[in-house]
């Protein structure tokens, strides 16, 4: 393996940290246009199905919002080929461009009652493009960020991947809670989720300015004028051990962010009878520390390397599964700890992910590469932690959580300590 000195290039230039910036705000933007749909889905539903209850209105609703899992590989395939054929930055404006379109037309779709059951259909095309976009975009900003940073630097600039989907969603919860609070109910269901989408798509223009305005990355500029096979191709021929990586080093930090921050407040209410306000108060006090830790995270992966940082995440889990669900209690407090230690261990690979992915693969196929097969990883195990961890709690199987999320961990722990370490790998 190639390596560079990473005693050098520790200092981020001028250009590294606007384009780190661009790709992050940007990022930051999208998360937005794509969490604002879950935040309002109980305020718009009824506007789009007719007929029988909220809940029967609720769950088509949520069951359109599940079929943009469904896009994210066909988005990774397809445009992380674009994004490697063009470049990095022409994918990033096109990932941007599709998820703000989506949600300026879903802001101003008629409802149900206005044209009948074209108002499903045009939710369920947006949604469809949205999710293609989102499988687009985990790829592109990856490439693009760890491509733009300096050699010592490439774990912090990836991080801020991560730290930019965490503020999309807070930010898309914060905009849910201002209008909860401000306009009446009627005002809400009339045109306040409306206004939510307009505001998240207008975001999405400012998100494509800061794109349009940097400079492609210098690994794809050397690579830019060659002659090259189909990328998509390419990766699966000459690179399945990588990308058969990517998918394993998912599988654990997917499923077990998905318990913690989707599941964990409502196994609180239910198991322990804390009110499910207070449970989701602390989740979201827990996630602000989160984002806030994860460019240290980075600054340690860059320090320690990516195998003892991805591991330390994993073995974190296997030990701490069973307390976390065995101590849990029904107090503020209770919720809070449990929430931050875990986390902070999740720290561990949410700082690592964009990195330890980018540096699988040489530049001509590096798009595809991540954006396929960690969107493949997310829907059959991320997509689907909220289902099997309520499906458990309903067969009154809740008490076995832990195991689901130990084994997660057991597997991470497998393949952390298998896979070459990356860090100072040439790109």
């Amino acid at each position: 393996m190639t390596t560079v000195d990473t005693r050098v290039g520790h200092r981020l230039t001028a250009r590294q940290r606007k384009a780190i910036v661009a790709g992050a705000v940007g990022n930051t933007v999208e998360w937005v246009d794509w969490a604002v749909y879950a935040t309002f889905a109980p305020v718009f539903a009824g506007q789009f199905f007719a007929g029988g209850s909220e809940t029967t209105a609720l769950l088509s609703t949520l069951a359109v919002f599940a079929v943009g899992f469904v896009m994210r590989p066909i988005g990774g395939a397809v445009l992380g080929a674009y994004a490697d054929r063009k470049g990095r930055k022409k994918g990033l404006t096109l990932t941007i461009s599709l998820m703000a379109g989506a949600s300026i037309v879903i802001a101003l779709t008629p409802t149900y009652t206005q044209i009948g059951i074209l108002a499903p259909i045009v939710l369920l095309l947006a949604r469809l493009v949205q999710g293609f976009s989102a499988g687009g975009e985990f790829g592109s900003s990856s490439a693009f960020l760890i491509e733009s940073a300096a050699p010592g630097r490439r774990a912090f600039a990836g991080s801020w991947q991560q730290v930019s989907v965490g503020l999309g969603s807070l930010l898309a919860a914060l905009m849910g809670t201002i209008l909860n609070a401000t306009l009446a109910d009627p005002d809400l269901k009339a045109w306040g989720w409306r206004l939510a989408f307009g505001i998240a798509g207008l975001l999405g223009l400012v998100g494509l300015w800061l794109r349009v305005s940097v400079q492609e990355t210098e690994a794809f500029a050397k690579i830019s004028a060659k002659p090259r096979r189909n990328p998509l191709v390419a990766m699966l021929r000459d690179h399945p051990g990588a990308a058969l990586r990517v998918a394993g080093i998912t599988i654990a930090g997917t499923l077990i962010y998905y318990v913690w921050v989707s599941y964990m407040p409502a196994y609180a209410h239910l198991a322990t009878g804390i009110p499910l306000k207070t449970a989701l108060l602390a989740n979201t006090l827990a996630m602000v520390v989160f984002i806030a830790l994860l460019p240290f995270g980075g600054l340690l992966s860059d320090r320690l390397g990516r195998k003892a940082t991805m591991t330390m995440f994993a073995g974190g889990f296997v030990v701490f599964a069973w307390p976390a669900f065995h101590f849990l209690g029904n107090s503020f407090w209770s919720v809070f700890v449990i929430e931050l230690i875990g986390l902070v261990l999740i720290v561990g690979y949410s700082a690592n992910c964009a990195v330890i992915m980018a540096e699988q693969f040489p530049p001509e196929v590096r798009t595809t590469g991540i954006g396929l097969p960690y969107a493949l990883a997310v829907a059959i195990f991320g997509g689907t932690a909220p289902y099997v961890t309520t499906w458990l709690n309903a067969s009154h199987l809740g008490h076995l959580v832990w195991v689901y999320v130990a084994v997660a961990a057991l597997i991470g722990v497998a393949v952390y300590l298998t896979m070459p370490e990356t860090k100072g790998k040439e790109l």
